[in-house]
Formats: structure tokens, sequence, C-alpha cells
């Protein structure tokens, strides 16, 4: 049949990305408790096409894909991408997973258990001498806010937030480290499930211990740099303010890659 995919292109343009995108697919991540945890990734998968070429070979992309069913993670993503690059005669292909993360956490009185979403991201690129693979977490926490507790004379304003990281690392590490440290950075943590005593314990928590934005993308940075694994990361806090029209956002790059 006539590949129209190859035929030549004259307007001399190369085009950085393309590729496929909003795969839903199953996987499979490491879990330190069950060992396994099965999920379902929003997956984008990119190459890069020379000028020369009218268009890529869609399909490749998700026989590439298929073929790694049940075994896409940390340990085999860039070589994934390696394949990838070469099945499409690409210089460089990037592969990007979004996918939800479940840890069994206890409420802190109650002792209550239920299971906490966390939304984790893989990010990957290859071409030329670039290996590139970063790891990232969205962390939901508990912020209340210094300025309003330090005027009022009774009670102060706090909201739900988020913190996103994402991070190069030099060897493997649990992503609940991470977690860890982002919810010991905020006012308090978030709970999928709360009995009175247990709301009552995560109140006094974080009315004793009011943040910023500014203040919870210092203290991560501030823990992610000594913990000596992650050359360079970034830390976003988004607080959706509780009596304001609007959210509060900081942010920190650190390092180099």
């Amino acid at each position: 049949m006539i590949d129209v995919q190859n035929r030549k292109d004259d307007r001399q343009i190369p085009i950085d990305k393309v590729g496929v995108k909003n795969i839903r697919y199953p996987i499979i991540v490491l879990d330190p408790i069950n060992e396994i945890q099965h999920t379902v990734a929003s997956i984008n998968m990119y190459v890069n096409l020379p000028h020369e070429f009218k268009g890529t070979h869609m399909s490749r992309f998700i026989e590439v894909l298929n073929k790694h069913h049940g075994e896409i993670g940390i340990n085999n993503f860039l070589g994934i991408l390696e394949e990838l690059k070469a099945a499409l005669a690409a210089e460089a292909a990037h592969v990007e997973l979004d996918f939800p993360y479940f840890i069994q956490k206890k409420a802190p009185v109650s002792g209550e258990e239920s299971l906490m979403e966390y939304r984790l991201r893989y990010r990957g690129e290859v071409g030329g001498s670039q290996r590139l693979f970063l790891v990232g977490v969205t962390v939901p926490v508990t912020t209340l806010c210094p300025c309003s507790k330090e005027m009022s004379a009774r009670g102060a304003h706090n909201q739900r937030g988020e913190v996103s990281i994402l991070l190069q690392f030099t060897k493997f590490f649990w992503i609940e480290e991470v977690i860890q440290i982002v919810e010991d950075s905020a006012s308090a943590p978030v709970y999928a499930l709360l009995k009175r005593e247990d709301e009552q314990a995560v109140t006094e928590r974080a009315y004793e211990n009011p943040m910023f934005v500014e203040d919870v993308v210092r203290e991560v940075t501030r823990k992610l740099a000594a913990h000596g694994n992650f050359p360079w990361f970034t830390v976003e806090a988004e607080n959706f303010e509780s009596i304001h029209n609007h959210s509060a956002y900081a942010m920190v790059e650190w390092g180099s890659r």
C-alpha cells in the first residue's frame, strides 16, 4: 500500500513533537506494601519529525506501548523511549504518563484506614546524548494563613491546597518518602476519612502551624535538597483560597539537570 507518511514535504519545517495523546492504558507500578499496584494512566507519546517527511506512523506508538503491556515502570522507562525512537526512525522521543496512585492512610487519632489518592507523573526524553527521566507527584494539603491568624481575634482562615513536585533522582526511591516530606511541610495533611476526634486534631494542628504558600515551597525545597538523592527538582504550591476569589501560588526550581 502507499505510504503517505513517507512522502516528501517541501515546506522545510521540522516538527519538534508529533505523536499520540491521552491514551488511557492500564499499567502496573511498584508498591512498598503490596509489591505492585494496578492503575490506569493517561499517556502521551511523541517523536520529532525531520522537515523532509510529511508525517509519522501513529500506529507504531501503540505497537510499542502494547509490547510493554504490564511492565511499564521506573526501571525500563528509558528503554521504552529508546525503542520508540528506533521504531519511528526518530532523533528524539518523549513519553508522559499521568496516573492515580493510592496509599492506605490512617486517621491521626481514631486510626481509621482509608485509601488516599495521589497523582503521579513520569516524564521521559531521549535524543542525542540526552537521557532524562523525571518523576512527579501532586499532594493535597491543608494550609492556614499566618496573616489571618495574627490579626483575627478568633480563628483563622484555612484552605485545601496542592503541592506538585517534579524531580530528577540518582537512585531508586519510594514516592511515599516525597509525599511524607510534603505533608510534613504544610499546616496539616489531608485525609480521605476522618472521625470527629480526627477533625479536631487536624484542625488544631493546622492552627498551630500556619503556612503561606511561600513557607510550604521553601520547607519542601529545604528537605528535598538535604535528602541527597535529587540533583534537580521543582516545587509548586497552590492554595485554593477560602475567602479570596483567586488561588495563591509559589514555585521553586532547585539544582541543575
